[in-house]
């Protein structure tokens, strides 16, 4: 179970003196793991905890820009926890908040606010108004205050350092594969199941509808997933994301899991798809039909492809 703060004002004594990694850590790839290891690593002794913020700041900032979210909320604390972090400080990230000096956010949020005895962060983190801090001053101001730090180097592959940017392009270009490959797991999109127009039902293949919101779009099309139900169990599955041309030309992109052998009603049940495989592109079919025979060819081939 993992504790979740969101005002750096009220921690309580049992949640401070953590080994702190900080961050934005959305998606929580490969590289963001390393900085898991390093806090833990440097003070094993301290609990494990991350500092991170809500809304990304680049929404607070930017919010008109399209959704660009890897990870909402509620699926990065479960992947943080799985990673052992037992703490997270999910700060709100507002005007006053995007006011604070670089100073200020080390003395008032990292020394008096939490109580960090060990910081970890990636050799880019930038902090406070206007991106004032860098590592260089965070190592001072942590040094003169008495505050351990860690700072890890960019995890590479062959084609460079892994990063948000470089998965979010993966999966828009329908890659899934690839980008679990940075990720360390398939990447999921995790959302309420919501009521649709029941027409999957109708040609043989009742659909679980989840609003894309604030996630990233990926490449619209079918792909071979599998879904985890609120009480653990994991359903293979084949599922379509876009805005589903055949129905209804131009409605708002949404994903549409069909689960194999499976009949339960899970309305209002929040679920985890997770994309392993890329079927094929989104297109538009001459009938409900056609649309119907393509569906019991790509279920198969999803099958395949998760056996």
């Amino acid at each position: 179970m993992i504790r979740i703060f969101h005002d750096w004002r009220d921690v309580p004594a049992d949640a401070r003196g953590a080994s702190v990694a900080l961050g934005n850590f959305d998606g929580v790839h490969r590289g963001h793991v390393q900085v898991l290891r390093a806090a833990h690593t440097a003070r094993p002794d301290a609990p494990r905890a991350v500092l991170s913020f809500t809304p990304h700041p680049r929404a607070f900032f930017r919010p008109d820009d399209p959704p660009f979210l890897l990870t909402l909320e509620a699926e990065r604390a479960a992947v943080l926890a799985a990673q052992g972090v037992e703490i997270l400080y999910e700060l709100r990230f507002d005007r006053a908040f995007s006011l604070l000096t670089a100073t200020q956010f080390i003395e008032n949020v990292l020394y008096r606010g939490i109580g960090a005895a060990h910081l970890a962060c990636g050799a880019d983190f930038a902090f406070g108004h206007r991106r004032g801090g860098d590592v260089a001053l965070l190592h001072k101001e942590a040094e003169a205050l008495g505050i351990g730090l860690s700072i890890v180097p960019h995890l590479d592959d062959a084609e460079g350092p892994i990063s948000s940017t470089r998965v979010r392009r993966l999966l828009q270009d329908g890659y899934p594969e690839r980008a679990a490959l940075l990720l360390g797991r398939p990447h999921v999109i995790r959302g309420e199941v919501a009521h649709g127009d029941a027409r999957g039902r109708t040609i043989g293949f009742p659909t679980a509808n989840v609003a894309l919101g604030r996630h990233l779009e990926p490449a619209r099309g079918v792909y071979a997933v599998t879904v985890r139900l609120t009480d653990g169990a994991i359903m293979k599955g084949v599922a379509n994301i876009g805005r589903r041309p055949t129905v209804t030309e131009g409605a708002i992109a949404r994903l549409e899991a069909h689960l194999f052998d499976f009949s339960s009603d899970l309305y209002g049940q929040e679920i985890a798809v997770a994309l392993h495989h890329f079927i094929r592109d989104e297109r538009k079919f001459e009938s409900f039909d056609a649309l119907r025979r393509q569906i019991e060819l790509d279920a198969g081939v999803a099958r395949a492809l998760l056996d």
